[in-house]
């Protein structure tokens, strides 16, 4: 979600006030918390005047208030952070979906920088990093108590160079290491193909500024074949999130009228709602949507607004559960700060956040916690993660639990031979969630068929 410009002196008291402007809280109580901020920030003058006169070489104010800023923003939540100008530039990168480095989403748990999930198709997920993975030194330095931010600075760079990743995982009795060659990363946010009969999947890899349009263009492809559209899979597996505009667009695509997500925070501000509008609404057909510990923030958004709105049975794990919004405030100085200002409720009033989006039809992809392979982390892992507003309550009864695909030959569709490439394909066959979510679409065709379409021509 892009920042709002503000400039002006005035931006340091919007910042060290906004806890103080809500509408609820007398002016007296406003006056004697301001008091407060102003004891601490003389405090905070007074250490950096004692640091600068007495410490054993001269130190580096800039440095120094720097790191001040870093620590205070760090107390709040891991996705509060100060963004240097360099940083603000390479975030900016990001939402273009081109960047120079290894491909892996991380966060901080134990003090530890854990893999969340390494992005398909890049030098990571290529060298077999995998999510829980933790990562224990870059190069010769420790990570432990370093933060996102810094180690995202070391772990990128420029293409065709290496960079050493020591790895600690549940299984392995010793560090392993992983040199891997940084490369640009393009991430292709709109896959798809064609899974016979009707059946279209799409594959969202990550939200940014040309997902809407790539999801178009693909809807429209399998819209003009013969026949149409019967059914689509969404898979929003290992989706990371990106921006909260285009969210709001994807679900838009599905939605024909009503709420698609709203925010609710301090300040009035930062209360908004999204709404679907009928206007290029894809209706007609049934939806699957695939998830899973991977889809985080943006694609918790697009499938709780499916699933309360009955537009598609989700299917898969439990979701990530960031469901908490961050607002780039650029600073004067070219730097900003990226600060977590509201919380994402679904259009029923779910929220999201530590807790993440339940599927309606549970069912793990075969890979569930074998020898070696790490837990996947979640939001409600990480330290200080903002606590969502049912934490700690009992949680709901979980989704049905679905058996795997059945493993029973099946016929060739006719018209096509032996080898021809569909549906029933090595890689898609490897993969139990596909799999039986296109069986979902396929079986609610004929049941359509039989009985829907049959009892309206009788």
């Amino acid at each position: 979600m892009k920042g709002r410009k503000w400039l002006g002196p005035a931006i340091f008291v919007v910042i060290f006030f906004a806890g103080f402007i809500s509408g609820d809280i007398t002016a007296s109580r406003h006056a004697a918390q301001a008091n407060v901020a102003f004891g601490k920030l003389k405090a905070f003058g007074d250490v950096l005047s004692t640091v600068q006169g007495s410490y054993v070489e001269e130190p580096n104010v800039d440095e120094l208030v720097n790191g001040a800023i870093k620590g205070m923003l760090q107390t709040l939540d891991p996705h509060s952070s100060y963004l240097t100008p360099e940083m603000l530039k390479q975030v900016e990168v990001e939402t273009k979906g081109s960047f120079g480095g290894l491909g892996i989403e991380i966060g901080v748990k134990d003090g530890v920088l854990t893999v969340i999930s390494p992005i398909d198709d890049t030098p990571a997920f290529r060298a077999g990093l995998q999510a829980g993975d933790k990562i224990i030194r870059i190069e010769s330095e420790p990570t432990r108590d370093m933060n996102v931010m810094d180690a995202v600075k070391r772990l990128r760079g420029e293409p065709g160079t290496k960079v050493t990743i020591w790895i600690a995982r549940s299984g392995l009795s010793e560090l392993r290491s992983f040199t891997i060659t940084r490369a640009i990363i393009k991430i292709k946010s709109v896959k798809s193909k064609a899974m016979g009969d009707g059946i279209g999947y799409i594959k969202l890899t990550q939200f940014q500024q040309d997902t809407d349009g790539e999801l178009e263009k693909a809807l429209q492809a399998f819209t003009g074949e013969k026949g149409g559209l019967k059914g689509l899979v969404l898979d929003l597996r290992n989706n990371p999130g990106g921006l909260l505009d285009q969210a709001v667009k994807v679900s838009d695509r599905f939605i024909e009228s009503g709420l698609i997500v709203y925010t609710d925070g301090r300040i009035e501000n930062q209360k908004f709602k999204y709404f679907a509008h009928k206007n290029g609404t894809y209706m007609g057909f049934p939806m699957v949507v695939l998830v899973n510990a991977g889809s985080a923030s943006a694609s918790e958004i697009v499938a709780g607004a499916l699933q309360d709105h009955g537009r598609a049975i989700l299917l898969g794990t439990q979701t990530f559960g960031k469901g908490s919004v961050q607002t780039i405030i650029p600073m004067e100085d070219g730097s900003a700060i990226r600060l977590t200002t509201a919380r994402y409720f679904t259009p029923n009033g779910r929220s999201i956040q530590a807790k993440g989006i339940e599927p309606d039809l549970v069912l793990g992809d075969g890979k569930e916690n074998p020898e070696g392979h790490p837990t996947p982390l979640r939001e409600r892992d990480i330290e200080r993660h903002l606590r969502g507003e049912e934490e700690g309550k009992e949680p709901p009864a979980p989704g049905k639990t679905v058996p795997p695909p059945s493993k029973e030959k099946k016929e060739e569709p006719s018209g096509k031979k032996n080898g021809d490439k569909d549906a029933a394909s090595k890689e898609d066959a490897k993969d139990p969630q596909l799999e039986r979510a296109v069986e979902l679409l396929k079986g609610w065709e004929i049941f359509k068929l039989r009985y829907i379409d049959k009892g309206k021509a009788s």
